[in-house]
This record gives structure tokens, C-alpha cells and sequence, in this order.
């Protein structure tokens, strides 16, 4: 499945979410890159609030020609990563990490329009079947970040005001 994105929710304004919906954005964030880079890495947390199953099905980024969803898997001693087909379920009052450690399914930025420095926010929509589009501002860590600088701080009351749905 191909995603066009570039970014994620901010971490210190730990979570987003589109008002209305039952998905709220927690942890989204890129590495920094190269200005020859050829891909990024975004990872978020999808965090569903409601009583039926919603699911992620593509992100848009003006910062980036293309996303993907991957999983990345080890097969015969070889790290592999495929595309994600169909989407990805986040089950009622269900947590889906796309995270370094979460499972090894992730978002590839693809042809980023610039390098992303440390410090800098990229804008990310993540489209979801039933709760639409969900806009965030994917923090950018160091190039070799395994979470975000400022997990240790996060609170899971924060919400980020400004998030707008889209349909």
C-alpha cells in the first residue's frame, strides 16, 4: 500500500486527535536525514478510544513523494521488509505502535523533499477508513533515535489542540 506522507504528531504535545473521532496520535516522529536521503522513517502510536475497529489505511505528506507501510520481518538470517497490504486494524480500546520495537511495522517516507534536521516538525495526515484524516506533526529526532527524545515525559492526558479531521 502506498501513503504519501512526510510527518507526525509533536512529542511534547504528546497526542492528537481528529475531534469527534476515537483515535487520538500519540508518539509521532521521523529521524533526521541526509540531504541525499532517498527515504525516511516515520513511527507513531494509534491509540483507539472506541467501541468499534477503525483502520489506517494511507498517510499524506507534503514533505515526501511517497509512503509506504512496511513490515519488516527476519527471514533465513535476512532482514526483509515487505509492504503492508489492506491497511492496518487498530481493534477497539486497542494501542498499534509503528515503532523501531513495535512489531517491525513502520511508516518509509519515500523521496523526502529535504534533508529533516533534529529539532524540526514535519506535517503528516493519517487517513483512517471511518475516522478520516487525522493531521500531525511528526517531531524529528537524531538520525540514530531508537524512541523519541521526549518519551520519558509524556503524559497521556496532553492532547494538541488544532488537529483537524479531514474527510
Amino acid at each position: 500500500m502506498v501513503l504519501l506522507l512526510a510527518a507526525a504528531p509533536s512529542w511534547p504535545a504528546a497526542a492528537q486527535e481528529a475531534r469527534g473521532s476515537a483515535i487520538e496520535i500519540e508518539r509521532a516522529w521521523t529521524r533526521a536525514t541526509g540531504p541525499t536521503a532517498q527515504t525516511a522513517v516515520a513511527y507513531v502510536a494509534v491509540r483507539n478510544h472506541g467501541t468499534a475497529p477503525d483502520r489506517l489505511v494511507s498517510a499524506s505528506s507534503p514533505e515526501a513523494r511517497a509512503v509506504e507501510m512496511h513490515e519488516t520481518t527476519m527471514e533465513g538470517g535476512v532482514m526483509r521488509m515487505r509492504p503492508v497490504e489492506g491497511g492496518i486494524v487498530v481493534p477497539p480500546g486497542g494501542l498499534v505502535r509503528l515503532e523501531p520495537d513495535g512489531g517491525g511495522v513502520h511508516l518509509m517516507l519515500v523521496g523526502p523533499a529535504r534533508a529533516f534536521a533534529r529539532g524540526e516538525r514535519v506535517p503528516l495526515t493519517l487517513h483512517f477508513e471511518h475516522a478520516g484524516g487525522v493531521q500531525v506533526d511528526m517531531t524529528v529526532e537524531a538520525a540514530g533515535a531508537r524512541r523519541p527524545a521526549a518519551e520519558g515525559g509524556h503524559r497521556h492526558g496532553e492532547h494538541t489542540p488544532g488537529s483537524r479531521p479531514r474527510g
